[in-house]
């Protein structure tokens, strides 16, 4: 299955995704409230898109006109935060990861963006505390 790379931020109260697939000649992009709400829009907006470029003559590759697709996400640190909120908080990914809550927090509100080295810290730590939750018996 082919696959359309999507990157997904948080922008302000809303997470924001734009594809990036040159299959689509053009970008589709939506905002939700929610992650869930925006992959459903994104689905469909993706779908509509489509459907215009097919209605309009366009030439697109086979499996993109059949909808024989997935999205391959890619998370920024903001929006990376704000997904696991509903799993965990700030204060626990700041003990797992060893960054500040404060710091954290300037993360998740777009207010600094963290180096590379950071953000490896931040998903280590959250990939730890579900690692840990996992052991619950």
């Amino acid at each position: 299955m082919e696959k359309i790379h999507v990157k997904v931020d948080w922008c302000e109260k809303n997470y924001g995704a734009v594809t990036e697939c040159e299959a689509l000649n053009g970008v589709v992009a939506v905002t939700a409230k929610t992650y869930d709400g925006l992959m459903a829009d994104l689905t469909e907006a993706v779908r509509l898109h489509v459907e215009g470029c097919v209605a309009d003559g366009d030439t697109l590759p086979e499996w993109l006109a059949k909808g024989e697709y997935e999205f391959d996400v890619e998370l920024g640190t903001s929006a990376l935060l704000r997904r696991c909120e509903q799993f965990t908080s700030l204060a626990a990914i700041s003990r797992a990861s060893g960054i500040s809550q404060q710091q954290l927090s300037h993360y998740a509100n777009g207010l600094k963006t963290p180096r590379p080295v950071q953000r490896k810290r931040i998903v280590e730590g959250i990939h730890r505390i579900g690692r840990e939750c996992l052991e619950v018996v």
